[in-house]
């Protein structure tokens, strides 16, 4: 997308072409290391096996499992991981029952 071995456009020129910051184009992401991997991974199987958990249960299952973690590091591995718990909710003919335009 942005060469900087333009002969015509600087760097500088392509990014605010592109309306893109100049240090997105020099910033490079730290690799992720080893044991966030492995807790990515256990957060993942968690999640397969309880997909209404949050992050809350899910670090409470960690620690169960032998990692203790800070729920705000569980919080963003799971934004990083795009994973979302998936709400329960009571059936709606009992919370509707009596209201208007419920069944």
């Amino acid at each position: 997308m942005i060469d900087s071995e333009h002969p015509d456009l600087s760097v500088s020129r392509q990014c605010r072409l592109l309306g893109v910051p100049r240090s997105t184009f020099y910033h490079a992401p730290d690799p992720v290391s080893d044991e966030e991997l492995e807790i990515m991974q256990l957060i993942d199987r968690c999640h397969l096996k309880y997909p209404f958990y949050g992050s809350r249960r899910i670090r409470g299952w960690l620690e169960d499992q032998g990692h203790p973690i800070n729920r705000k590091r569980v919080q963003r591995l799971m934004r990083t991981m795009t994973i979302v718990a998936r709400i329960q909710y009571a059936r709606c003919e009992f919370l509707c029952r009596g209201l208007a335009g419920g069944p």
